[in-house]
């Protein structure tokens, strides 16, 4: 069973496959691996129950901050482990682009894309 570290590699990898003009403005995103999502952060997304979030963008989008946010705290993608290895286990995908799809999406949050837009990103397409 993959652990943290592993995961954690595995969502460095998919953000080192995005094209350069995104991956320039990653610098500042930490990528961390939990067990499972704190009740605050379900609340804060409206879940309830802790298997349903594999990941989480915390963070105010760049379409949103002005040179006056340089002290603001770093935007974090939070990947939970164990929701995504039940994902894993019961849907038979490849653990690694099951984590690609997840950080995409999440990074997207901190591009402020529409749902649209990151499927896009995440079926290769650069725009």
């Amino acid at each position: 069973m993959p652990e943290s570290g592993e995961m954690e590699a595995m969502a460095r990898a998919a953000l080192n496959a995005l094209p350069p003009r995104f991956r320039g403005h990653l610098a500042d995103v930490v990528v961390r691996v939990e067990e499972f999502a704190t009740s605050e952060q379900l609340s804060a997304v409206g879940l309830d129950d802790k298997w349903e979030l594999s990941g989480l963008y915390e963070g105010r989008p760049l379409s949103e901050r002005s040179i006056w946010d340089a002290a603001e705290m770093p935007a974090i993608v939070t990947l939970f482990r164990q929701p995504l290895l039940h994902e894993w286990r019961t849907t038979g995908e490849q653990l690694a682009e099951l984590i690609t799809h997840v950080v995409v999406h999440e990074i997207g949050h901190h591009f402020g894309f529409t749902d649209e837009t990151m499927h896009r990103l995440e079926d290769g397409e650069d725009f």
